[in-house]
């Protein structure tokens, strides 16, 4: 082969490698892009990885609810981390990815009564953005692992919306101590209640 035979051959190699490749979403080229996120990726844990790519902290989610009119904060722990754990005020909608088992089967390797997945979740969420077409849409759990889990759910159902997941969640990573001080939206000085809205989860929603 000629150095300009070469020279021709390996455009076309390029041209048809982009042409056979599989297209996959573009999340950085949506407006959510625009969402200022301090999220260092490469120090998240495995569990805290989404299939999005898309993440912000807990003090970046209050800064971007407070300046945009666009950005959705959707809460996926259960009815009962909201009522006695409090949630955000800003929140948009309460959707619980996983619920507490009723049978309370007792986890000791964690140390917790079980959960369950819940089956409402994806046509549910699903429902609540079929009218809406948000620039982010933040999901926060209590410490960042869950929403990981319920991004990664909804993008294999095909969610085509910017999913975030808020790394730290709304009570934050544990500390030395085992509190839960170090992070999260709490801790962040987002602001934050136990009272629940009558509209915060959808009348019928799956709970215990």
């Amino acid at each position: 082969m000629t150095v300009f035979s070469r020279f021709l051959t390996i455009p076309a190699l390029a041209v048809a490698v982009a042409l056979s490749t599989p297209a996959l979403p573009v999340w950085a080229d949506s407006p959510a892009a625009a969402i200022a996120s301090s999220v260092a990726v490469a120090e998240l844990p495995e569990k805290k990885i989404n299939k999005t790519g898309l993440y912000v902290t807990a003090a970046d989610s209050i800064a971007a609810v407070a300046a945009r009119d666009d950005v959705l904060l959707v809460d996926v722990r259960s009815p009962e981390e909201a009522m006695f754990v409090g949630y955000a005020t800003p929140t948009d909608i309460l959707l619980p990815f996983k619920l507490v088992n009723p049978d309370h089967p007792y986890n000791a390797k964690k140390q917790i009564f079980g959960m369950m997945d819940n089956p409402d979740f994806v046509p549910q969420m699903k429902a609540f953005l079929a009218d809406k077409d948000p620039a982010a849409v933040l999901i926060m759990c209590r410490s960042g692992s869950r929403s990981a889990a319920a991004v990664d759910a909804l993008v294999e159902a095909g969610v085509t919306a910017p999913l975030y997941t808020v790394v730290d969640g709304f009570e934050g990573d544990k500390a030395e101590s085992g509190a839960r001080s170090v992070n999260g939206w709490k801790n962040a000085g987002g602001d934050w209640t136990y009272k629940i809205r009558a509209d915060l989860m959808p009348q019928g929603a799956a709970t215990n």
